[in-house]
């Protein structure tokens, strides 16, 4: 298959939805104008939308048909820009850009920023709950992303990730790191996509397997194109998490135990999906997409 045309079309998609909210939040007079602009200003910063595209993937390989797929996929981003806005603040990373741009706190101050974070972290569980979908299948959806963001997962990552910052993590610690901070809500992504498409359970927990892996994978990748070059995904320079003593998979276990740890990680993801066959194409793509890339 082709990926790229594959990844642009998904891209598309979720972009026109997630540039038709922010436009429905300008013209209500109930969101403070310059609110509904950080918010706008965050999301339509360039993403590459991987959560839900994968959402989208996992829903397609799972049977999904439907066009309701569409909003809650696009709630995820909405999951993750919040995150990106939080962890660029100065209380915790600290950064001045993001993608190349100034980050919302440097255009808008910080207690906006906080806000327009709190504002789509809130928004994104509005947009399932007005989905046209199967009321308990939604309820369901909502628990899986909230237990993705939240304390169990990716917000634990991050309190850990924080608390750890300066100090030499333990492996353990490095591992429950990575797989809630980033692989949590990829997880989410994946089974949220599964359980819309109301999938078996044999299905689901192959996608879930598939998650679990991708998920870690992905931040270890990351952590090997820090160092080795520019991290576009997350927008900061070479090297950046190791100069502020963040624990990484290659500060941790070096660069090429963590090349082959990636690559563990992603023919097992492939393993627990071979046999959804061609629906998973695209599963099995990103996959492998995910340690091949350069940016």
């Amino acid at each position: 298959m082709d990926l790229d045309l594959y990844l642009k079309k998904k891209k598309k998609i979720i972009d026109n939805f997630l540039s038709n909210y922010i436009a429905s939040k300008k013209k209500q007079r109930e969101c403070p104008a310059k609110l509904s602009e950080a918010m706008g200003y965050a999301l339509m910063a360039g993403g590459k939308r991987v959560r839900p595209i994968l959402a989208v993937a996992a829903y397609e390989a799972a049977g999904g048909t439907s066009k309701s797929m569409v909003p809650v996929a696009a709630s995820l981003e909405l999951i993750h820009t919040y995150s990106l806005i939080h962890d660029d603040l100065p209380a915790m990373d600290n950064d001045d850009f993001r993608r190349n741009k100034p980050t919302t706190h440097k255009v808008f101050g910080e207690g906006t920023a906080i806000l327009a974070g709190d504002a789509l972290l809130t928004d994104a569980f509005n947009i399932i709950a007005k989905t046209k979908a199967d009321p308990a299948t939604l309820i369901k959806v909502i628990g899986e992303l909230s237990y993705g963001a939240g304390p169990d997962g990716m917000v634990g990552g991050q309190t850990v990730d924080l608390m750890l910052e300066g100090k030499k993590a333990a492996k353990k610690d490095l591992i429950y790191i990575h797989s809630h901070k980033t692989g949590a809500l990829i997880r989410a992504s994946i089974r949220i996509g599964a359980i819309m498409a109301g999938c078996s359970p044999a299905v689901l927990k192959a996608l879930t397997a598939y998650g679990d892996n991708v998920g870690l994978a992905f931040q270890i990748a990351d952590d090997i194109l820090d160092i080795i070059g520019t991290k576009e995904e997350m927008g900061k320079t070479t090297g950046a998490d190791d100069a502020r003593g963040k624990n990484t998979y290659p500060s941790t276990f070096g660069l090429e135990e963590s090349h082959k740890k990636a690559e563990k990680l992603v023919n097992d993801s492939l393993k627990a999906i071979q046999y959804l066959n061609k629906k998973a194409e695209p599963l099995a793509e990103i996959a492998r997409y995910i340690i091949a890339r350069r940016n």
